[in-house]
């Protein structure tokens, strides 16, 4: 059966591997501490190398950030983000004057298209305790009708993501978050508009699934020309396909088949990734992915001449006020709030 339903099964490490239509996905689990004055960590920082901060010292990092976590200003050309905020809160603004703040649940399907600037901060709200901060940037490709779609942003908000619960003969629950695509008759909200996700035909998933110790959960087939991966980030171990896979291991399923996985004798938690291969060839410089090298250093020079629209907010590490709430507003004025 091992040979029959999986492909391969190896580690993970601090970025994920991942396959065609998606380029890159990360998982970020940070235990700040309390906030300063400034939204950044009541702490020493002293023995970090802040600006490039990807060291888990005392359980968190400060990425690219000087004072206050995430990712100050930076461009996108020719793909999409979409950043799941399990935990804390994520701020945003970008080069056309649209800005969010959203997290315990939210999503943000971000469509860089054509190119933008872009903020991603984690602002520490509170004073008087930590600030745990889990989320997931995945990156999708988009094809090379779409590389210059004008750029957008989507929230799926936590209450319009639907969560199917299965259960099993034993009584035990598996709870799977649609993110993207669909399992029996629920569907998850639309992604951005010029998506590879967008069209049905192309079968995306990003499914969250969350295992009661013990449960038992069949994962139903797709077509075979679907790429589909698992992440087993949460747990201690799962029996998939009658093989036992250990906690922190990506395994690489053939699409046209069930899976029946069970849980261990903890809670697991597992990302899907799936969709049929956009099958076009990919150049790659940092932000950038075209489909030519000489694209690519058209992106640049793009981004060197224009600034993808410029940089309209005082700093850039933008973020928003203390007692902002979760909102979106975007680039031609409209705002909304969940």
């Amino acid at each position: 059966m091992y040979n029959k339903a999986i492909i391969n099964i190896k580690p993970m490490g601090f970025m994920w591997d991942t396959r065609d239509p998606f380029l890159f996905c990360v998982h970020h689990a940070d235990d700040y501490p309390p906030a300063n004055d400034q939204m950044g960590p009541e702490a020493s920082l002293a023995g970090r190398n802040l600006g490039q901060d990807f060291t888990l010292k005392d359980g968190w990092r400060m990425y690219h950030g000087e004072i206050i976590p995430g990712f100050p200003a930076h461009p996108h050309r020719g793909f999409e983000t979409v950043t799941v905020v399990l935990n804390g809160f994520v701020d945003h603004s970008d080069s056309h004057g649209a800005a969010g703040r959203y997290g315990n649940g939210d999503v943000q399907w971000m469509t860089a298209g054509s190119g933008l600037q872009h903020c991603e901060m984690f602002p520490l709200l509170q004073k008087d305790r930590g600030n745990p901060l889990e989320l997931f940037q995945i990156w999708i490709n988009l094809p090379k009708k779409d590389k210059f779609a004008p750029p957008f942003f989507k929230m799926l908000w936590d209450k319009d993501i639907p969560k199917v619960t299965q259960t099993d003969s034993q009584e035990k629950n598996t709870e799977i978050t649609l993110i993207a695509g669909r399992l029996g008759d629920a569907a998850a909200p639309a992604p951005a508009p010029d998506s590879w996700a967008a069209d049905p035909r192309n079968e995306v998933a990003i499914w969250l699934i969350k295992m009661e110790a013990g449960a038992s959960w069949t994962l139903p087939a797709a077509s075979p020309e679907v790429k589909r991966t698992l992440y087993f980030y949460q747990g201690d171990t799962i029996t998939l396909a009658g093989i036992d896979v250990d906690n922190y291991q990506s395994i690489e399923l053939l699409g046209e088949m069930d899976v029946i996985i069970q849980g261990g004798k903890k809670e697991s938690r597992l990302l899907l990734l799936q969709g049929k291969p956009i099958a076009e060839p990919i150049a790659q410089y940092g932000p950038f992915v075209m489909n030519t090298q000489q694209e690519i250093h058209q992106a640049i020079s793009d981004f060197r001449r224009t600034q993808f629209g410029g940089w309209p907010w005082p700093r850039y590490d933008n973020v928003h006020g203390w007692e902002t709430g979760r909102f979106a507003r975007y680039a031609d004025g409209k705002e909304e709030k969940p």
